[in-house]
C-alpha cells in the first residue's frame, strides 16, 4: 500500500507513531432464556443498576485523580440519566409484557435513545449517546460480563474506532495509548475533550470511509495539531515525524522549565497567562505549571455532584481552599453556569427546543434569587485578603447586568448588616460569549470592569454551528474571520472605555491562535494548565508589531483554511 493520509479535526496537539489497535465494544448478545416473575426480572435490573452506579463512581474518581471536577461531571451525567424514572419505568413496561431483564434494558435504552436523538437538538442528542452508552454498561452487567474495556491492549498503539463512549475514553491505558483517531466526533466532542484534558494526541471526525482503508496493525502516523492520519507511512515520512516529536518535545520540557517567569513579548509587553480549572487539585496543578492567575474558576463542581443545592458556608470552604492555594494571584470566580449540557438533578428543566438557546446559567441565576444569593455571599466571605473577581456568564444585554449587580449589592448590603466580613471592593466582570454582548460590548464595558470572551459558545451562535452536531463538526471554526474580526470588535469596545479582556474559551490556549490574539490586544490568556507553559513560550518569542502584523494579515483574509496555512508557517518559525 501506498503511503496516504487521511484528513480529519485536530482535536489534541501531539504526534503518535505506532500500530493501530482498532477498538470495537463488546458483543453483547441476548440469550433466550425463559423470564422470571416480573418482580424477579425487575431485581435483576436494580442490582444491575446499583453496579453500575458505583462503576461510574470509580470511573469519575479515575477521571478526577488526572483531570478536573468539570471533565469528569461527564460521568454525573450518566448517573443522572441511570437514576433517570423514565428508564427503569421503560424497562419495568417491558418486563410486565414477559420479557427478560436483558432484553428490556437493550430494547428500553435504544428506544430512548432514539426519542432523544430525534428532537434534533445538541444536548438530547449528546445525551442520546450517552442513553446508550449507559445501557450498554447494564446489559454488560446483567450478562455477567466484566468490565474490559480497552484493557486487551497489550503494545503502545493508535487507537482507532468509530467512537469512544466517555466510559472507553476514561479507561485508556496512558503509558500504552499513544494517540486517537475516530471515525465521529467533534473538537467539542466527549473524546476530543477528554484527549487534550490527558494530553493524548487526537484526530477525530475522520468519517467512516477513512477508517475503512486503515488494516488492524499496520503503521500509522498521527498529527493531532494538524488533524491527519497518515497510513502506510514511507521511512523518509517515519523519520520526519519522529524528529517533530522529539523536537517537540524537547520544547516542552524548555517551556515547562520557563513556566515560573512572567508573560512577556520580547519587547517588553505584559500579557496573563492563567488557568481555567474546576477545583483545588487542578488549582494546584495550574500553580505548578506557571499559572499567573485563575482565569475561569468553574463553580458548576459544587451543584453537579451534589442532589440538593450546596449551602452557603460549604461554598465559602470550597472557595476559600482554592483561593488560598493561589495565594495573591488573582482568581476569576465564574457565578454558575448550569443548564444547557449541565442540568443538576435538583432543578427542575422543562424541555426546550435547544436548551444552549434556553434557561441556563445568568438567566436561572436572576429567576432563581436565592440560589443566586447563596453563592454570591459565599465568595464575597472567601475572598477577603485574595485578589478575587466575580464573572457573570451567558450576559446578553445591559439590563441583566444591571440585574446581577443588584442581587450582589442585595448580598453586600445583608452581609453588613449581619456583620460578617466580606470583600467590598470586588471587580466585576462578565462573559462575553453571545454576538449581542459582542455587538454591545461599548455599552456592557461601562457597566463592569473586564471581559472574558468565551470562545466555545461565541463561535458556535457566531457561526450557527451546533458544535455537538457531527455533520456539521467540520463547520465549527474558532480561526473563521468572522469570529476573529469579532473578538477584535470586543477588545476594542472594552479598551476604548479603560478596561481589559481575557479569554477563557478553548482558542486562548490554541498556539496557533496565541499569536492573533496577542496582536489583536487581548490583555489575558486562559486555558487548560497543561498549555500554560507553551503559550508563555510563544509569547516570549514574539514582539507587539510581529504579532500585530500577523494579525493584520489574518483579518484579512476571506476564510478559515487561509488562516490556518498563515499560522501553520509562523508557528514553524517560532518554533525553530
Amino acid at each position: 500500500m501506498t503511503e496516504l493520509a487521511l484528513k480529519g479535526i485536530a482535536a489534541a496537539e501531539g504526534i503518535a507513531i505506532g500500530p493501530a489497535y482498532f477498538y470495537r465494544p463488546l458483543s453483547l448478545d441476548i440469550p433466550d432464556r425463559q423470564p422470571g416473575s416480573p418482580g424477579d426480572e425487575m431485581k435483576k435490573f436494580e442490582a444491575a443498576r446499583l453496579q453500575a452506579a458505583a462503576e461510574l463512581a470509580a470511573l469519575k474518581t479515575a477521571i478526577l485523580a488526572r483531570s478536573d471536577a468539570a471533565t469528569a461531571a461527564i460521568f454525573d451525567a450518566h448517573a443522572t440519566l441511570l437514576a433517570d424514572p423514565m428508564l427503569a419505568e421503560a424497562v419495568q413496561t417491558r418486563l410486565d409484557q414477559g420479557q427478560t431483564a436483558e432484553k428490556a434494558v437493550a430494547e428500553a435504552s435504544q428506544e430512548l435513545s432514539a426519542m432523544l436523538a430525534a428532537m434534533d437538538d445538541e444536548l438530547i442528542a449528546a445525551r442520546s449517546v450517552d442513553l446508550l452508552d449507559i445501557g450498554r454498561r447494564l446489559l454488560r452487567i446483567l450478562l455477567g460480563i466484566p468490565d474490559t474495556s480497552l484493557a486487551s491492549l497489550q503494545q503502545p498503539s493508535v487507537i482507532v474506532a468509530h467512537d469512544l463512549t466517555p466510559s472507553d475514553t476514561a479507561s485508556l491505558r496512558a503509558d500504552l495509548t499513544l494517540g486517537l483517531c475516530t471515525a465521529a466526533g467533534g473538537l467539542t466532542s466527549h473524546t476530543a475533550i477528554l484527549a487534550r484534558t490527558l494530553g493524548i494526541p487526537a484526530v477525530v471526525g475522520l468519517g467512516q470511509a477513512a477508517l475503512d482503508q486503515i488494516a488492524p496493525g499496520s503503521e500509522l502516523v498521527l498529527d493531532g495539531a494538524a488533524g491527519t492520519v497518515t497510513l502506510a507511512p514511507d521511512p523518509a515520512t517515519i523519520s520526519r515525524y519522529q524528529a517533530a516529536r522529539s523536537q517537540l518535545a524537547a520544547q516542552r520540557a524548555a517551556a515547562e522549565a520557563g513556566a515560573a517567569a512572567l508573560a512577556t513579548t520580547a519587547d517588553g509587553r505584559r500579557v496573563e497567562v492563567g488557568a481555567n480549572i474546576g477545583e483545588v487539585e487542578t488549582a494546584r496543578e495550574a500553580v505548578r505549571l506557571g499559572a499567573e492567575g485563575i482565569g475561569l474558576l468553574r463553580t458548576e463542581f459544587l451543584y453537579l455532584q451534589e442532589t440538593t443545592p450546596p449551602g452557603e458556608d460549604k461554598q465559602y470552604k470550597a472557595y476559600r481552599a482554592i483561593f488560598e492555594v493561589m495565594g495573591d494571584r488573582p482568581v476569576i470566580v465564574r457565578t454558575l453556569d448550569i443548564g444547557g449540557d449541565k442540568p443538576p438533578s435538583y432543578l427542575k428543566f422543562d424541555a426546550e427546543m435547544n436548551p444552549f438557546l434556553g434557561w441556563r446559567a445568568i438567566r436561572i441565576c436572576l429567576d432563581d434569587r436565592p440560589l443566586f444569593k447563596t453563592q454570591l455571599r459565599a465568595i464575597l466571605r472567601a475572598a477577603v485578603g485574595h485578589r478575587a473577581l466575580i464573572m457573570f456568564p451567558m450576559i446578553s444585554s445591559v439590563e441583566e447586568l444591571r440585574a446581577a449587580k443588584d442581587v450582589l449589592a442585595e448580598c453586600q448590603d445583608e452581609l453588613v448588616r449581619e456583620h460578617l466580613d466580606f470583600a467590598r471592593d470586588i471587580p466585576l466582570g462578565i462573559m462575553i460569549e453571545i454576538p449581542a454582548a459582542a455587538l454591545m460590548a461599548d455599552e456592557l464595558a461601562r457597566e463592569c470592569d473586564f471581559f472574558s470572551i468565551g470562545t466555545n459558545d461565541l463561535t458556535q451562535y457566531t457561526l450557527a454551528v451546533d458544535r455537538g452536531n457531527e455533520r456539521v463538526a467540520g463547520l465549527f471554526q474558532p480561526l473563521h474571520p468572522a469570529v476573529l474580526r469579532l473578538i477584535r470588535q470586543i477588545i476594542d469596545a472594552a479598551h476604548r472605555q479603560g478596561k481589559w479582556v481575557g479569554m477563557c474559551g478553548e482558542l486562548a490556549g490554541m498556539p496557533k491562535a496565541i499569536p492573533i490574539l496577542l496582536g489583536i490586544g487581548l490583555d489575558e490568556f486562559s486555558m487548560v494548565a497543561r498549555s500554560i507553559p507553551e503559550a508563555k513560550r510563544l509569547v516570549g518569542r514574539l514582539t507587539l508589531p510581529r504579532a500585530q502584523e500577523i494579525a493584520g494579515q489574518a483579518l484579512g483574509m476571506a476564510t478559515a483554511a487561509e488562516i490556518e496555512q498563515l499560522m501553520a508557517g509562523v508557528l514553524a518559525q517560532l518554533r525553530q
